[in-house]
């Protein structure tokens, strides 16, 4: 249970330390920049919530909301921006482990199935959010439409979560006490998705 705390990443430390300030940059990173797959967004945002709801944070929820949107959205559109500019080179490389042409097309058919809402759908899973803006811009995804979903993903995510947190905050005082349990339980059921489906891609292949 304590091992964001351990990797230096425990969201009330981060939040109580650097404010709506670590909020926002967390965020940013976390959605758009490669290297911030690893940032503890859900949990970040849920514990934003409810420390804003039980006075420890003492900046109005609105702010909180609106800075994790911002920069949600500005995330994943610099990652957008990323991927259509340097990504085709990323994943042309030969000798690249991350940055392979079979990410592409593993992407593309991800996109071809889901379509647009993809770039919804992904918020709500850890390390993919980080990828699918890169790999949308890889793509050739048009921005125009790009943008209209990574507005309403950044809203229903980013918004929803930390009004989440709030609610739960409000209701359950508790809560704050048990703030690292509660960051475990956040990532198990933020990665569940992603495990379904690595569960149902495998029996599939088992029963082929």
């Amino acid at each position: 249970m304590q091992t964001l705390a351990v990797l230096g990443l425990d969201p009330r430390k981060l939040l109580t330390d650097f404010g709506p300030i670590g909020l926002f940059l967390i965020i940013f990173a976390e959605s758009g920049l490669l290297v911030g797959f690893f940032l503890p967004g859900d949990s970040l945002l849920f514990t934003a919530g409810l420390l804003t709801t039980t006075n420890v944070i003492k900046q109005p929820l609105a702010l909180m909301c609106g800075l994790a949107f911002v920069a949600a959205v500005l995330g994943d559109q610099v990652g957008y921006q990323i991927g259509k500019r340097i990504g085709p080179e990323l994943f042309t490389r030969p000798k690249s482990k991350l940055f392979s042409p079979k990410h592409v097309v593993k992407a593309q058919e991800f996109f071809d199935k889901y379509g647009a809402k993809t770039i919804v759908m992904a918020r709500f899973v850890p390390i993919v959010r980080t990828f699918t803006p890169v790999l949308a811009g890889v793509g050739a995804m048009k921005w125009r439409v790009f943008a209209i979903y990574n507005v309403v993903g950044g809203a229903l995510w980013a918004i929803g979560v930390t009004l989440l947190g709030a609610a739960l905050g409000k209701k359950f005082p508790w809560m704050e006490e048990r703030i690292d349990i509660l960051a475990v339980v956040i990532v198990g059921v933020s990665v569940l998705p992603m495990v379904i489906e690595v569960l149902r891609h495998r029996a599939k292949n088992r029963a082929v």
